[in-house]
Protein backbone atom coordinates (compact mmCIF):
# COMPACT_ATOMS: atom_id res chain seq x y z
CA UNK A 1 0.00 0.00 0.00
CA UNK A 2 2.99 2.48 -0.52
CA UNK A 3 1.83 4.31 -3.14
CA UNK A 4 -1.80 4.64 -1.62
CA UNK A 5 -0.68 6.04 1.66
CA UNK A 6 1.63 8.71 -0.58
CA UNK A 7 -1.37 9.76 -2.68
CA UNK A 8 -3.39 9.88 0.44
CA UNK A 9 -1.19 11.64 2.11
CA UNK A 10 1.00 13.43 -0.47
CA UNK A 11 -0.77 16.94 1.29
CA UNK A 12 0.73 16.05 4.66
CA UNK A 13 3.90 15.09 3.22
CA UNK A 14 4.56 17.60 0.73
CA UNK A 15 2.65 20.68 1.31
CA UNK A 16 1.38 19.75 4.70
CA UNK A 17 -2.03 21.43 3.87
CA UNK A 18 -4.62 21.95 6.81
CA UNK A 19 -8.08 21.06 6.54
CA UNK A 20 -11.14 23.25 7.18
CA UNK A 21 -12.68 20.67 8.94
CA UNK A 22 -9.83 20.38 11.29
CA UNK A 23 -8.87 24.36 11.73
CA UNK A 24 -12.05 26.28 10.66
CA UNK A 25 -13.90 27.35 13.46
CA UNK A 26 -12.00 25.21 15.98
CA UNK A 27 -12.72 26.21 19.64
CA UNK A 28 -10.71 24.27 22.30
CA UNK A 29 -12.34 22.90 25.47
CA UNK A 30 -10.04 22.32 28.47
CA UNK A 31 -11.49 21.88 32.04
CA UNK A 32 -14.25 24.01 30.97
CA UNK A 33 -12.02 26.68 29.95
CA UNK A 34 -12.78 27.97 26.50
CA UNK A 35 -10.21 29.61 24.55
CA UNK A 36 -10.67 32.00 21.83
CA UNK A 37 -8.75 33.13 19.04
CA UNK A 38 -7.77 36.14 18.67
CA UNK A 39 -10.38 38.92 17.68
CA UNK A 40 -10.40 40.14 13.84
CA UNK A 41 -12.77 41.78 11.70
CA UNK A 42 -15.03 38.39 10.05
CA UNK A 43 -14.67 39.72 6.31
CA UNK A 44 -11.74 38.21 4.25
CA UNK A 45 -8.44 40.13 4.52
CA UNK A 46 -6.83 42.45 2.25
CA UNK A 47 -3.31 41.55 1.07
CA UNK A 48 -1.96 44.13 3.41
CA UNK A 49 -4.22 42.92 6.52
CA UNK A 50 -2.57 39.08 5.59
CA UNK A 51 0.70 39.97 5.39
CA UNK A 52 0.32 42.05 8.67
CA UNK A 53 -1.38 39.07 10.31
CA UNK A 54 1.41 36.34 9.09
CA UNK A 55 4.32 38.41 10.39
CA UNK A 56 2.18 38.76 13.43
CA UNK A 57 1.57 35.14 14.28
CA UNK A 58 5.17 33.77 12.81
CA UNK A 59 6.76 35.78 15.67
CA UNK A 60 4.20 34.70 17.98
CA UNK A 61 5.19 31.05 17.00
CA UNK A 62 8.56 31.17 17.37
CA UNK A 63 8.43 32.56 20.63
CA UNK A 64 5.83 29.59 21.67
CA UNK A 65 8.45 27.38 19.75
CA UNK A 66 11.60 28.68 20.67
CA UNK A 67 12.58 28.14 16.70
CA UNK A 68 13.86 31.21 15.21
CA UNK A 69 13.29 32.35 12.12
CA UNK A 70 16.10 32.00 10.43
CA UNK A 71 15.35 33.56 6.53
CA UNK A 72 12.32 35.64 5.27
CA UNK A 73 9.28 33.94 4.32
CA UNK A 74 7.09 34.80 1.24
CA UNK A 75 3.86 34.94 1.93
CA UNK A 76 1.06 35.22 -0.65
CA UNK A 77 -3.31 34.99 -1.15
CA UNK A 78 -4.89 32.28 -3.00
CA UNK A 79 -8.05 32.03 -4.69
CA UNK A 80 -9.96 28.15 -4.86
CA UNK A 81 -8.92 28.13 -8.46
CA UNK A 82 -5.64 28.54 -8.00
CA UNK A 83 -5.12 26.04 -4.84
CA UNK A 84 -7.34 23.53 -7.09
CA UNK A 85 -4.62 23.87 -9.31
CA UNK A 86 -1.58 23.74 -7.36
CA UNK A 87 -3.33 20.54 -5.75
CA UNK A 88 -3.79 18.24 -9.03
CA UNK A 89 -0.03 19.69 -9.35
CA UNK A 90 1.71 18.39 -6.42
CA UNK A 91 -0.20 14.95 -6.70
CA UNK A 92 1.40 14.87 -9.93
CA UNK A 93 4.95 15.33 -8.96
CA UNK A 94 4.30 13.05 -5.96
CA UNK A 95 3.63 10.51 -7.81
CA UNK A 96 3.01 9.52 -11.18
CA UNK A 97 -0.02 7.68 -12.61
CA UNK A 98 1.34 4.18 -12.63
CA UNK A 99 2.25 4.60 -9.00
CA UNK A 100 -1.09 6.38 -8.10
CA UNK A 101 -3.06 3.32 -9.87
CA UNK A 102 -0.48 0.88 -7.69
CA UNK A 103 -1.96 2.55 -4.54
CA UNK A 104 -5.40 2.40 -5.32
CA UNK A 105 -5.31 -1.32 -6.38
CA UNK A 106 -3.42 -1.89 -2.83
CA UNK A 107 -5.97 -0.58 -0.85
CA UNK A 108 -8.56 -2.40 -2.85
CA UNK A 109 -6.86 -5.59 -2.31
CA UNK A 110 -7.21 -5.10 1.54
CA UNK A 111 -10.56 -4.60 1.21
CA UNK A 112 -9.87 -0.52 2.28
CA UNK A 113 -11.20 0.82 -0.57
CA UNK A 114 -14.23 -0.20 -2.44
CA UNK A 115 -13.50 -2.29 -6.39
CA UNK A 116 -13.53 0.91 -8.47
CA UNK A 117 -12.84 3.79 -6.16
CA UNK A 118 -11.29 7.38 -7.77
CA UNK A 119 -9.47 8.26 -5.48
CA UNK A 120 -7.62 10.78 -7.50
CA UNK A 121 -10.77 12.18 -7.75
CA UNK A 122 -11.67 12.05 -4.22
CA UNK A 123 -8.50 13.28 -3.10
CA UNK A 124 -8.84 16.78 -5.10
CA UNK A 125 -12.28 17.24 -4.41
CA UNK A 126 -11.55 16.61 -0.66
CA UNK A 127 -8.32 19.12 -0.16
CA UNK A 128 -9.94 21.81 -2.71
CA UNK A 129 -13.21 21.60 -0.24
CA UNK A 130 -10.59 21.82 2.98
CA UNK A 131 -8.14 23.72 2.09
CA UNK A 132 -7.24 26.70 3.95
CA UNK A 133 -3.79 27.22 4.02
CA UNK A 134 -0.79 25.64 3.00
CA UNK A 135 3.34 25.53 3.24
CA UNK A 136 4.86 24.27 0.21
CA UNK A 137 8.61 23.34 1.38
CA UNK A 138 9.75 23.18 -2.25
CA UNK A 139 9.22 26.92 -2.70
CA UNK A 140 9.44 27.67 0.89
CA UNK A 141 6.38 29.62 0.15
CA UNK A 142 3.14 30.18 2.75
CA UNK A 143 -0.36 30.46 1.13
CA UNK A 144 -3.43 30.87 2.74
CA UNK A 145 -7.03 30.92 1.31
CA UNK A 146 -8.15 34.20 -0.07
CA UNK A 147 -11.82 33.38 0.91
CA UNK A 148 -11.36 32.88 4.69
CA UNK A 149 -11.91 35.51 7.36
CA UNK A 150 -9.56 36.94 8.76
CA UNK A 151 -9.84 35.32 12.45
CA UNK A 152 -9.87 31.70 10.75
CA UNK A 153 -7.04 32.58 8.88
CA UNK A 154 -5.03 33.53 12.10
CA UNK A 155 -5.58 29.74 13.16
CA UNK A 156 -4.51 28.43 10.63
CA UNK A 157 -1.25 30.42 10.13
CA UNK A 158 -0.26 29.17 13.57
CA UNK A 159 -0.40 25.54 12.18
CA UNK A 160 1.23 26.26 8.85
CA UNK A 161 3.91 28.67 10.00
CA UNK A 162 5.20 26.14 12.52
CA UNK A 163 6.17 23.96 9.25
CA UNK A 164 7.83 26.85 7.70
CA UNK A 165 9.28 27.42 11.39
CA UNK A 166 10.36 23.50 11.43
CA UNK A 167 11.50 23.79 7.58
CA UNK A 168 14.00 26.09 8.20
CA UNK A 169 15.58 24.60 10.85
CA UNK A 170 14.87 20.90 10.00
CA UNK A 171 14.75 20.47 6.03
CA UNK A 172 11.17 18.69 6.50
CA UNK A 173 10.91 17.81 3.05
CA UNK A 174 14.28 15.68 3.13
CA UNK A 175 13.56 14.50 6.52
CA UNK A 176 10.17 12.80 5.95
CA UNK A 177 11.69 11.16 3.28
CA UNK A 178 14.51 10.16 4.45
CA UNK A 179 12.63 7.19 5.69
CA UNK A 180 12.03 6.11 2.34
CA UNK A 181 11.19 2.91 1.26
CA UNK A 182 9.56 2.16 4.83
CA UNK A 183 5.68 3.92 4.55
CA UNK A 184 5.02 3.02 7.96
CA UNK A 185 7.88 4.86 9.14
CA UNK A 186 7.93 7.61 7.11
CA UNK A 187 4.03 7.88 7.91
CA UNK A 188 5.08 8.03 11.48
CA UNK A 189 7.10 11.17 10.61
CA UNK A 190 4.83 12.97 8.70
CA UNK A 191 2.49 12.45 11.95
CA UNK A 192 5.27 14.23 14.13
CA UNK A 193 5.37 17.14 11.83
CA UNK A 194 1.29 17.40 11.94
CA UNK A 195 0.89 16.69 15.73
CA UNK A 196 3.86 19.24 16.39
CA UNK A 197 2.25 21.93 14.69
CA UNK A 198 -1.22 21.22 16.10
CA UNK A 199 0.24 21.46 19.52
CA UNK A 200 1.64 24.57 18.84
CA UNK A 201 -1.69 25.83 17.15
CA UNK A 202 -3.11 24.67 20.69
CA UNK A 203 -1.13 26.47 22.53
CA UNK A 204 -1.38 29.80 20.41
CA UNK A 205 -4.98 29.81 21.17
CA UNK A 206 -4.12 29.32 24.85
CA UNK A 207 -2.04 32.96 24.69
CA UNK A 208 -2.90 35.13 27.61
CA UNK A 209 -4.40 32.22 29.89
CA UNK A 210 -0.97 31.11 31.08
CA UNK A 211 -1.63 27.82 30.04
CA UNK A 212 -0.54 25.69 27.45
CA UNK A 213 -0.90 21.95 26.14
CA UNK A 214 1.17 20.68 28.52
CA UNK A 215 -1.14 21.89 31.50
CA UNK A 216 -3.90 19.65 30.17
CA UNK A 217 -3.67 16.28 31.83
CA UNK A 218 -7.31 15.49 30.19
CA UNK A 219 -7.18 16.81 26.87
CA UNK A 220 -9.11 15.23 24.33
CA UNK A 221 -7.79 16.04 20.90
CA UNK A 222 -11.01 15.04 18.95
CA UNK A 223 -12.70 18.03 20.09
CA UNK A 224 -10.38 19.94 17.77
CA UNK A 225 -12.19 18.18 14.71
CA UNK A 226 -15.66 18.55 14.88
CA UNK A 227 -18.18 16.47 12.54
CA UNK A 228 -16.13 14.48 9.98
CA UNK A 229 -19.07 14.30 8.29
CA UNK A 230 -20.39 17.77 7.99
CA UNK A 231 -18.58 18.60 4.59
CA UNK A 232 -20.06 16.58 0.80
CA UNK A 233 -16.79 15.06 0.19
CA UNK A 234 -16.06 13.35 3.14
CA UNK A 235 -19.58 12.37 3.79
CA UNK A 236 -19.41 9.72 1.03
CA UNK A 237 -15.80 8.82 2.19
CA UNK A 238 -14.50 5.06 2.86
CA UNK A 239 -13.89 5.57 6.80
CA UNK A 240 -9.95 4.14 5.86
CA UNK A 241 -9.72 7.51 4.18
CA UNK A 242 -11.46 9.93 6.81
CA UNK A 243 -9.21 7.78 9.36
CA UNK A 244 -6.20 8.42 7.13
CA UNK A 245 -6.74 12.03 6.94
CA UNK A 246 -6.49 12.52 10.43
CA UNK A 247 -4.48 10.14 11.94
CA UNK A 248 -1.03 12.55 11.16
CA UNK A 249 -3.03 15.41 12.78
CA UNK A 250 -4.99 14.01 15.91
CA UNK A 251 -2.53 10.77 16.51
CA UNK A 252 0.63 13.10 16.18
CA UNK A 253 -1.00 15.82 18.65
CA UNK A 254 -1.56 13.03 21.03
CA UNK A 255 1.91 11.70 20.94
CA UNK A 256 3.57 15.15 21.01
CA UNK A 257 1.94 15.91 23.87
CA UNK A 258 3.21 13.24 25.60
CA UNK A 259 6.52 13.48 25.01
CA UNK A 260 6.79 17.07 25.22
CA UNK A 261 4.73 16.96 28.45
CA UNK A 262 7.86 17.27 31.01
CA UNK A 263 9.95 19.38 29.25
CA UNK A 264 8.13 21.66 26.62
CA UNK A 265 9.11 22.68 23.30
CA UNK A 266 12.27 22.20 23.85
CA UNK A 267 11.71 17.90 23.35
CA UNK A 268 11.21 19.35 19.85
CA UNK A 269 14.15 19.02 18.26
CA UNK A 270 15.07 15.50 19.60
CA UNK A 271 11.90 14.66 17.75
CA UNK A 272 14.05 15.31 14.52
CA UNK A 273 17.39 14.01 15.75
CA UNK A 274 15.52 10.77 16.48
CA UNK A 275 12.00 10.51 15.10
CA UNK A 276 9.50 7.50 15.76
CA UNK A 277 10.24 4.20 13.52
CA UNK A 278 7.11 3.18 13.35
CA UNK A 279 3.08 4.36 13.54
CA UNK A 280 3.32 2.28 16.39
CA UNK A 281 5.52 4.14 18.53
CA UNK A 282 3.23 7.19 17.72
CA UNK A 283 -0.13 5.19 18.33
CA UNK A 284 2.02 4.01 21.81
CA UNK A 285 4.47 6.96 23.32
CA UNK A 286 5.77 4.88 25.69
CA UNK A 287 7.25 2.35 23.12
CA UNK A 288 9.12 5.16 21.95
CA UNK A 289 10.36 6.20 25.25
CA UNK A 290 11.43 2.76 25.42
CA UNK A 291 13.02 2.54 22.09
CA UNK A 292 11.24 -0.23 21.32
CA UNK A 293 11.42 -1.47 17.52
CA UNK A 294 9.74 -3.54 15.04
CA UNK A 295 11.23 -6.58 13.73
CA UNK A 296 12.33 -6.65 10.58
CA UNK A 297 10.29 -9.08 7.96
CA UNK A 298 11.21 -10.23 4.61
CA UNK A 299 9.26 -11.96 1.89
CA UNK A 300 10.85 -14.33 -0.84
CA UNK A 301 10.53 -13.36 -4.55
CA UNK A 302 7.58 -14.68 -6.20
CA UNK A 303 7.73 -13.41 -9.61
CA UNK A 304 8.91 -17.17 -11.13
CA UNK A 305 6.24 -18.91 -8.96
CA UNK A 306 3.71 -16.70 -10.53
CA UNK A 307 5.49 -17.00 -14.26
CA UNK A 308 5.47 -14.27 -16.72
CA UNK A 309 1.91 -12.93 -16.77
CA UNK A 310 2.15 -11.58 -13.34
CA UNK A 311 4.39 -9.14 -12.79
CA UNK A 312 4.59 -6.59 -9.51
CA UNK A 313 2.45 -3.70 -8.38
CA UNK A 314 3.91 -2.66 -4.96
CA UNK A 315 5.83 -3.84 -2.02
CA UNK A 316 5.73 -2.43 1.60
CA UNK A 317 5.07 -2.16 5.61
CA UNK A 318 1.61 -1.55 6.78
CA UNK A 319 2.62 -0.96 10.42
CA UNK A 320 0.14 -0.76 13.49
CA UNK A 321 -1.98 1.56 11.95
CA UNK A 322 -2.17 0.07 8.74
CA UNK A 323 -3.62 -3.42 10.20
CA UNK A 324 -5.53 -1.57 13.00
CA UNK A 325 -7.39 0.23 9.65
CA UNK A 326 -7.59 -3.24 7.86
CA UNK A 327 -8.97 -5.36 10.86
CA UNK A 328 -11.74 -2.33 11.14
CA UNK A 329 -13.32 -2.88 8.05
CA UNK A 330 -14.59 -6.39 9.16
CA UNK A 331 -14.25 -6.65 13.03
CA UNK A 332 -15.27 -3.94 15.52
CA UNK A 333 -13.04 -1.25 16.47
CA UNK A 334 -12.05 -2.46 20.42
CA UNK A 335 -11.10 -5.90 18.64
CA UNK A 336 -8.80 -4.37 15.87
CA UNK A 337 -6.92 -1.86 18.07
CA UNK A 338 -6.07 -4.28 20.37
CA UNK A 339 -5.38 -7.43 18.16
CA UNK A 340 -3.11 -4.36 15.64
CA UNK A 341 -1.12 -3.81 19.29
CA UNK A 342 0.49 -6.76 18.83
CA UNK A 343 1.86 -5.98 15.50
CA UNK A 344 5.61 -6.08 15.67
CA UNK A 345 6.59 -5.80 12.12
CA UNK A 346 5.39 -6.64 8.60
CA UNK A 347 5.53 -7.11 4.93
CA UNK A 348 3.10 -7.43 1.88
CA UNK A 349 3.67 -7.89 -1.81
CA UNK A 350 0.79 -7.37 -4.41
CA UNK A 351 1.22 -8.62 -8.24
CA UNK A 352 -1.41 -7.92 -10.57
CA UNK A 353 -2.25 -10.27 -13.55
CA UNK A 354 -0.89 -7.91 -17.00
CA UNK A 355 -4.41 -9.61 -19.02
CA UNK A 356 -7.09 -10.24 -16.55
CA UNK A 357 -5.85 -7.32 -13.81
CA UNK A 358 -6.73 -9.81 -11.17
CA UNK A 359 -5.08 -9.59 -7.78
CA UNK A 360 -2.31 -11.81 -5.54
CA UNK A 361 -2.08 -10.19 -2.44
CA UNK A 362 1.02 -11.90 -0.12
CA UNK A 363 1.54 -10.43 3.56
CA UNK A 364 3.68 -12.05 6.54
CA UNK A 365 3.01 -10.43 9.70
CA UNK A 366 5.05 -10.61 12.90
CA UNK A 367 3.13 -10.61 16.19
CA UNK A 368 5.40 -10.09 19.36
CA UNK A 369 3.99 -13.68 20.96
CA UNK A 370 2.61 -17.23 20.28
CA UNK A 371 -0.35 -16.58 22.12
CA UNK A 372 -1.13 -13.06 20.13
CA UNK A 373 -0.22 -15.04 16.74
CA UNK A 374 -3.02 -17.31 17.81
CA UNK A 375 -5.78 -14.74 18.59
CA UNK A 376 -5.05 -12.91 15.27
CA UNK A 377 -5.38 -16.21 13.30
CA UNK A 378 -8.75 -16.82 14.93
CA UNK A 379 -9.99 -13.06 14.45
CA UNK A 380 -8.71 -12.73 10.93
CA UNK A 381 -10.05 -15.95 10.08
CA UNK A 382 -13.32 -14.66 11.18
CA UNK A 383 -12.54 -11.09 9.08
CA UNK A 384 -11.90 -13.57 5.87
CA UNK A 385 -15.29 -14.97 6.13
CA UNK A 386 -16.66 -11.46 5.90
CA UNK A 387 -14.34 -10.01 3.40
CA UNK A 388 -15.08 -13.01 0.92
CA UNK A 389 -19.22 -13.96 0.81
CA UNK A 390 -18.89 -16.47 -1.84
CA UNK A 391 -16.78 -19.25 -0.28
CA UNK A 392 -16.39 -23.16 -1.13
CA UNK A 393 -14.00 -25.93 -0.40
CA UNK A 394 -13.61 -25.12 3.41
CA UNK A 395 -10.65 -25.89 5.29
CA UNK A 396 -10.51 -25.30 8.94
CA UNK A 397 -7.30 -27.05 10.76
CA UNK A 398 -5.65 -25.72 13.74
CA UNK A 399 -3.47 -23.00 12.65
CA UNK A 400 -4.64 -23.11 9.00
CA UNK A 401 -7.30 -21.80 6.94
CA UNK A 402 -8.21 -21.78 3.26
CA UNK A 403 -11.30 -21.84 0.87
CA UNK A 404 -12.19 -20.88 -2.64
CA UNK A 405 -13.60 -17.91 -4.02
CA UNK A 406 -14.12 -17.29 -7.39
CA UNK A 407 -11.10 -14.91 -7.81
CA UNK A 408 -8.69 -17.42 -6.63
CA UNK A 409 -7.85 -19.42 -3.38
CA UNK A 410 -7.52 -17.40 0.07
CA UNK A 411 -4.88 -19.06 2.75
CA UNK A 412 -3.61 -17.93 6.15
CA UNK A 413 -1.42 -19.92 7.80
CA UNK A 414 0.35 -18.85 11.36
CA UNK A 415 3.60 -20.70 12.74
CA UNK A 416 5.04 -19.64 16.16
CA UNK A 417 4.48 -15.72 15.88
CA UNK A 418 4.08 -15.29 12.56
CA UNK A 419 0.90 -15.09 10.30
CA UNK A 420 1.03 -14.98 7.05
CA UNK A 421 -1.64 -14.56 3.84
CA UNK A 422 -1.80 -15.22 0.19
CA UNK A 423 -4.96 -14.36 -1.32
CA UNK A 424 -6.47 -14.92 -5.20
CA UNK A 425 -3.72 -18.15 -5.79
CA UNK A 426 -3.63 -21.54 -6.28
CA UNK A 427 -3.07 -24.27 -3.44
CA UNK A 428 0.17 -25.22 -5.08
CA UNK A 429 1.25 -22.08 -5.14
CA UNK A 430 0.28 -21.41 -1.39
CA UNK A 431 2.86 -24.63 -0.79
CA UNK A 432 5.19 -23.52 -2.90
CA UNK A 433 5.32 -19.91 -0.91
CA UNK A 434 5.16 -21.89 2.50
CA UNK A 435 8.43 -23.89 1.22
CA UNK A 436 10.23 -20.79 0.39
CA UNK A 437 9.51 -19.81 3.67
CA UNK A 438 10.74 -23.06 4.99
CA UNK A 439 7.99 -23.96 6.60
CA UNK A 440 6.45 -27.43 7.19
CA UNK A 441 3.60 -28.35 4.40
CA UNK A 442 0.32 -27.02 5.14
CA UNK A 443 -2.59 -29.58 6.30
CA UNK A 444 -4.00 -31.14 2.82
CA UNK A 445 -7.56 -31.13 1.86
CA UNK A 446 -9.29 -34.33 3.85
CA UNK A 447 -10.08 -35.84 0.10
CA UNK A 448 -6.49 -35.62 -0.36
CA UNK A 449 -5.87 -38.01 2.32
CA UNK A 450 -7.61 -41.29 0.88
CA UNK A 451 -11.04 -42.52 0.27
CA UNK A 452 -13.31 -45.07 2.39
CA UNK A 453 -17.20 -44.98 2.24
CA UNK A 454 -18.45 -42.44 4.31
CA UNK A 455 -19.06 -42.98 8.05
CA UNK A 456 -21.03 -40.94 10.67
CA UNK A 457 -18.95 -39.49 13.62
CA UNK A 458 -18.08 -42.56 15.85
CA UNK A 459 -16.28 -42.19 19.50
CA UNK A 460 -12.21 -43.16 19.10
CA UNK A 461 -10.50 -44.03 22.53
CA UNK A 462 -10.04 -41.24 25.01
CA UNK A 463 -8.71 -38.28 23.94
CA UNK A 464 -9.11 -39.28 20.51
CA UNK A 465 -12.36 -37.75 18.55
CA UNK A 466 -12.45 -38.38 14.97
CA UNK A 467 -14.85 -36.71 12.60
CA UNK A 468 -16.21 -37.40 9.14
CA UNK A 469 -18.23 -35.51 7.07
CA UNK A 470 -20.91 -36.75 4.84
CA UNK A 471 -19.15 -37.70 1.34
CA UNK A 472 -15.67 -37.34 2.32
CA UNK A 473 -13.87 -40.24 4.10
CA UNK A 474 -10.93 -40.80 6.20
CA UNK A 475 -8.40 -43.46 5.11
CA UNK A 476 -6.95 -45.09 7.85
CA UNK A 477 -3.66 -44.18 7.74
CA UNK A 478 -4.12 -40.94 8.91
CA UNK A 479 -0.90 -37.79 7.65
CA UNK A 480 2.21 -38.11 9.40
CA UNK A 481 1.95 -34.26 9.96
CA UNK A 482 0.13 -33.33 12.86
CA UNK A 483 -1.08 -30.96 14.09
CA UNK A 484 -2.34 -29.14 17.48
CA UNK A 485 -4.87 -27.11 18.24
CA UNK A 486 -3.61 -23.57 20.02
CA UNK A 487 -5.71 -22.27 22.89
CA UNK A 488 -6.28 -18.95 22.71
CA UNK A 489 -6.13 -16.71 25.56
CA UNK A 490 -9.77 -15.78 24.85
CA UNK A 491 -11.50 -19.32 24.20
CA UNK A 492 -14.40 -17.48 23.12
CA UNK A 493 -12.60 -15.76 20.30
CA UNK A 494 -10.77 -19.00 19.01
CA UNK A 495 -12.16 -19.25 15.41
CA UNK A 496 -10.43 -22.12 14.50
CA UNK A 497 -13.40 -24.21 14.91
CA UNK A 498 -11.43 -27.48 15.84
CA UNK A 499 -10.22 -28.50 18.98
CA UNK A 500 -7.54 -31.29 20.28
CA UNK A 501 -9.12 -32.38 23.62
CA UNK A 502 -6.69 -33.50 25.25
CA UNK A 503 -3.94 -30.81 24.63
CA UNK A 504 -2.54 -29.68 28.07
CA UNK A 505 -3.59 -26.54 29.33
CA UNK A 506 -0.20 -25.16 29.26
CA UNK A 507 0.58 -25.85 25.26
CA UNK A 508 -0.65 -22.60 24.13
CA UNK A 509 2.55 -22.53 21.12
CA UNK A 510 1.56 -22.09 17.45
CA UNK A 511 4.32 -24.23 16.28
CA UNK A 512 3.27 -27.97 14.68
CA UNK A 513 4.49 -30.98 16.97
CA UNK A 514 4.56 -34.18 16.95
CA UNK A 515 2.33 -35.72 18.90
CA UNK A 516 2.48 -39.95 20.06
CA UNK A 517 -1.23 -40.18 19.35
CA UNK A 518 -2.06 -39.32 16.11
CA UNK A 519 -5.81 -37.19 15.95
CA UNK A 520 -7.68 -36.91 13.02
CA UNK A 521 -9.20 -33.29 12.95
CA UNK A 522 -11.85 -32.70 10.13
CA UNK A 523 -14.58 -30.51 9.30
CA UNK A 524 -18.16 -29.73 9.68
CA UNK A 525 -18.72 -27.23 7.19
CA UNK A 526 -20.97 -25.25 9.94
CA UNK A 527 -22.15 -27.04 12.55
CA UNK A 528 -25.22 -26.10 13.68
CA UNK A 529 -24.98 -27.84 17.51
CA UNK A 530 -22.18 -30.31 19.27
CA UNK A 531 -20.89 -27.41 20.90
CA UNK A 532 -20.69 -24.98 18.57
CA UNK A 533 -21.95 -21.77 19.30
CA UNK A 534 -23.64 -19.98 16.41
CA UNK A 535 -20.67 -17.87 15.33
CA UNK A 536 -19.17 -21.45 14.74
CA UNK A 537 -16.69 -20.80 17.79
CA UNK A 538 -16.45 -24.34 19.92
CA UNK A 539 -16.22 -23.21 23.38
CA UNK A 540 -14.22 -24.10 26.10
CA UNK A 541 -17.28 -26.58 28.03
CA UNK A 542 -17.80 -28.40 24.97
CA UNK A 543 -14.00 -29.37 24.32
CA UNK A 544 -14.37 -33.04 24.24
CA UNK A 545 -17.30 -34.52 21.78
CA UNK A 546 -19.77 -36.62 23.66
CA UNK A 547 -19.26 -40.32 22.30
CA UNK A 548 -23.08 -40.57 22.11
CA UNK A 549 -23.28 -38.23 19.35
CA UNK A 550 -22.56 -38.17 15.41
CA UNK A 551 -22.41 -35.63 12.80
CA UNK A 552 -23.89 -36.84 9.57
CA UNK A 553 -22.64 -33.67 7.04
CA UNK A 554 -23.96 -30.89 8.98
CA UNK A 555 -26.15 -32.49 11.43
CA UNK A 556 -25.58 -33.71 14.85
CA UNK A 557 -27.56 -36.50 16.08
CA UNK A 558 -27.63 -38.19 19.64
CA UNK A 559 -27.71 -41.90 19.43
CA UNK A 560 -29.56 -43.82 21.70
CA UNK A 561 -28.11 -45.09 24.80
Amino acid sequence: MASHRKHVYFGLRALFLSFGILLGGIAVHAQQAAVAPPSADAKPATDADFIAAADEVLGQMSQITGLKLVTPLKKSLRSREEIRAYVIKQMDEEKNPAERYAGERSAEAFGLLPKGFDLDAFMVNVLTEQVEGLYDPKTREFYIADWSPLADQRMVMAHELTHALEDQHFQIEAWVKAARPNEDAELARDAVLEGSAMAAMVDYLMLGTGRSLKDLPEFDPSMLIGDLGSTPTLQKAPPFLKDALIFPYLGGLTFSAAVMKNSGWSALPGLFEKPPVSTQQILHPGLYRSGKTPASVALPRLEKVFGDNWSKLDENIMGEFGWKEVLKQFLDNDRAKTLAAAWDGDRYVLYEHKQTKKLILVTRLHLDSEEHAARFFGQYSEAFEKKYSERTNLLRRPNFFSFDTPDGGVFLRCLGDECVTLEGTTRNIFDAFTKALNWPLAPQPLEKLGSVPAKTAMASAPGENIVAASGVGLSSQLPTEQYVLTLHAERQEASNRLFASNLPESSAGLQDTQRSTPQALSLCAAPPACGFGGDHTLHLRDSVLPSNRRCIGTACHREPV
